[in-house]
């Protein structure tokens, strides 16, 4: 696992070879207690639950960073380091 973003007390990651469970690129997102798994770039929750107000910020910032997202998730699937994104401001 590599984190990739933190903002607004949210960490966003991402697993090296994680598109067996899921199939769709997606990202881990951890706020406090809550943990979901959410779909890049459709910003879909596929596991766990958020408050919906953080999940909103994160779909957000994955609206804004679609290409370096995808870019990382190529990466990520192929074992390969990944890039850090900027964070929300």
């Amino acid at each position: 696992m590599a984190i990739i973003s933190m903002f607004y007390g949210i960490i966003v990651s991402m697993y090296f070879f994680d598109n067996r469970r899921h199939k769709l690129p997606h990202i881990h997102v951890k706020y406090q207690d809550d943990e979901v798994v959410v779909s890049i770039p459709a910003g879909e929750v596929l596991e766990g639950e958020i408050k919906s107000n953080k999940l909103r910020l994160v779909q957000a910032w994955i609206e804004i960073h679609q290409d370096e997202l995808m870019a990382d998730w190529e990466l990520a699937s192929q074992g390969e380091t990944i890039f850090k994104i900027d964070p929300l401001k």
